[in-house]
């Protein structure tokens, strides 16, 4: 293994990091109007990331910046081919953001009840869409010999975007039902164990057609047994929903590690494929960076990521205690203020 594709397998393991992370996130924000029905106990699901989303966000802008550093003809096509998919994944994180951070500055219900919605929106769009985005880098895009997509916004709105979101909807959903369940008490912790029942199956039956389709365009014995691997652990994950919260957390997470794994192995050494010409696909060493810039990002996340870790690992660590809804302010603060409310 060469430099190029360590840093193939680190880009994959960050983009894994961030759906781990943030899916839950996504999953509680679209959860909120389900299990929060009074002001304060929206106030207590929303304490649960209060205190860890934004550092979850990290992942997505190392994810970008190591494939801009690493893979430059990579971030570019990628990043130019899917743009309006992209920028409205981009606008729905700020909208998300905001929406944590002002919720809390009004004494109005009205007001927290209109930036709780923008926080279902802000949740529900990047769910979608990052399955949207992943589907078509799947499936491959109408590149030419210039790596220039030829095509428009009706050529990325295909099946395999469709079952691509459904597919990270569905498990960010069950994701954030069972974050839900181990991180509240009471009334909240039944509520999100009994959503965590009802959702189990769909995301089983969405990554079935998806490993399904990639395995018969593009597949081989690696993604086979890692689509399989996804198709089990949610299986279980399902099955732990009433009983074993922890366990069935787990083993959703092992279904997010697996799935991203079947999109990077599906057609690795291509990172994006073309449907006009294999000839024009990108590959990991066709679209690498030098081998000084590569030693020297190595060098660089040799030395900052065990210490960027070892934070993340305290924060959660700190933000660790259940929530209930008597903890909820009256009024509320930002999302980061509240949970400091709760620990």
């Amino acid at each position: 293994m060469d430099l190029a594709d360590l840093w193939f397998v680190a880009i994959a393991v960050l983009w894994t990091g961030y759906f781990f992370l943030e899916g839950f996130d996504f999953g509680v924000g679209m959860l909120l109007p389900v299990l929060g029905r009074t002001d304060e106990e929206r106030g207590a699901l929303i304490q649960t990331i209060g205190g860890v989303w934004d550092g979850n966000e990290v992942w997505l802008i190392v994810a970008a910046g190591a494939t801009f550093a690493a893979f430059p003809l990579w971030y570019a096509t990628m990043f130019s081919s899917l743009y309006l998919l992209l920028l409205a994944v981009l606008v729905a994180l700020i909208v998300r953001g905001v929406a944590l951070e002002f919720r809390g500055k009004g004494d109005s219900p009205r007001w927290r009840a209109n930036w709780d919605r923008l926080l279902v929106a802000g949740s529900l769009v990047p769910a979608v869409l990052w399955g949207a985005v992943f589907g078509n880098i799947a499936r491959g895009l109408p590149l030419d010999a210039e790596h220039v997509l030829r095509g428009g916004l009706g050529d990325l709105l295909n099946w395999y975007a469709l079952v691509g979101g459904l597919v990270t909807v569905t498990l960010f959903l069950l994701h954030g039902a069972l974050f839900l369940s181990l991180r509240t008490t009471g009334e909240l912790q039944a509520r999100a164990r009994r959503a965590a029942s009802r959702i189990g199956p769909l995301p089983v039956l969405a990554i079935i057609g998806f490993v399904a389709a990639i395995q018969a365009q593009r597949g081989t014995a690696a993604t086979a047994v890692t689509g399989g691997l996804a198709v089990v652990a949610l299986l279980g994950a399902w099955a732990m929903t009433r009983r074993w919260a922890g366990l069935g957390f787990v083993l959703t997470g092992t279904a997010i590690v697996a799935a991203t794994a079947t999109l990077f192995l599906a057609s690795y050494p291509t990172v994006l494929p073309s449907t006009i010409d294999p000839a024009y696909d990108i590959t990991v060493h066709n679209a690498s960076s030098t081998d000084y810039t590569l030693v020297v990002m190595t060098w660089a996340a040799a030395i900052f990521l065990p210490i960027v870790l070892a934070y993340q690992a305290w924060t959660y660590w700190i933000f660790a205690k259940r929530i209930g809804a008597v903890q909820s302010p009256a009024a509320g603060g930002t999302a980061s203020e509240e949970a400091d409310a709760s620990r």
